[in-house]
């Protein structure tokens, strides 16, 4: 049985097409249903697009305070990197805008793109990201067609790992440093190729100690919450009139 006011540290397996925000007001929205808990303070640590699946870690009560701590540890994912094409959004979430041939592309020249990204490196975020500039998201500059001016940050990519099993699509393994954009890694990967490039899919599988396969499937985190609901009902109403015998 939880106890979510107190503070919970959840783990979800993040299901495709559901934002960060979508499941932390899922879990609030059920909490409060199921638990009778409203207003209950519910935070994630490090957003995952909709188009990425993976580890989310889920802050409750009390234990949102230690967010700032899960959102600094090193984080691994995998994925796909799609080569020969560019998007707007750098991930299969908008049309190709430019495409390049691939078949000039040879395994001597993706190792030696693959070798730049190691280590302590600048990199810009995407224009569509959700990173904050003058009080306005970036997509919505993006998206009305605002320029803008986005400034590199410092990041570190520890290892990067690339199987051309499957070329042009690029199976991928990178564990880096918080505020690293795969996206980013996969366009900038695209141009140190003389080529381009593009996210197809990817999965956060760690964050610290923490892996996706001990992580929740959220409609098995739902089911749960409702059958341990009523539970939390019954031993809170037993508390109060505890608590009220000793008055």
């Amino acid at each position: 049985m939880f106890n979510f006011e107190e503070g919970e540290v959840i783990l979800i397996d993040k299901p495709l097409d559901w934002t960060s925000f979508d499941t932390v007001n899922f879990i609030r929205s059920l909490v409060n249903r199921c638990y009778g808990i409203r207003k209950l303070k519910v935070g994630h640590a490090g957003t995952l697009d909709p188009l990425a699946t993976g580890l989310l870690i889920l802050c409750t009560g009390k234990k949102t305070k230690q967010i700032d701590i899960y959102q600094a540890q090193v984080k691994t994912y995998t994925g796909t990197i799609l080569l020969g094409q560019t998007t707007p959004t750098f991930d299969l979430e908008s049309e190709p805008d430019a495409f390049f041939p691939t078949d000039g592309i040879t395994a001597e020249q993706i190792e030696a793109a693959r070798l730049k990204f190691i280590g302590d490196i600048k990199q810009y975020p995407p224009k569509y990201s959700a990173i904050k500039i003058k009080g306005k998201r970036a997509f919505d500059y993006a998206r009305s067609d605002e320029e803008i001016e986005l400034k590199a940050r410092d990041i570190r990519i520890d290892d990067f790992k690339l199987s051309l099993d499957r070329f042009p699509e690029l199976d991928f393994e990178v564990t880096c440093s918080k505020g690293t954009y795969i996206r980013s890694l996969a366009n900038d990967f695209g141009k140190a190729l003389g080529n381009g490039a593009c996210l197809k899919s990817l999965r956060r599988t760690r964050i610290g100690d923490f892996r996706v396969e001990d992580a929740w499937p959220l409609m098995e985190l739902k089911q749960h919450i409702i059958d341990t609901g009523d539970e939390f009902k019954e031993w809170k109403k037993t508390e109060q009139e505890r608590l009220e015998g000793k008055k």
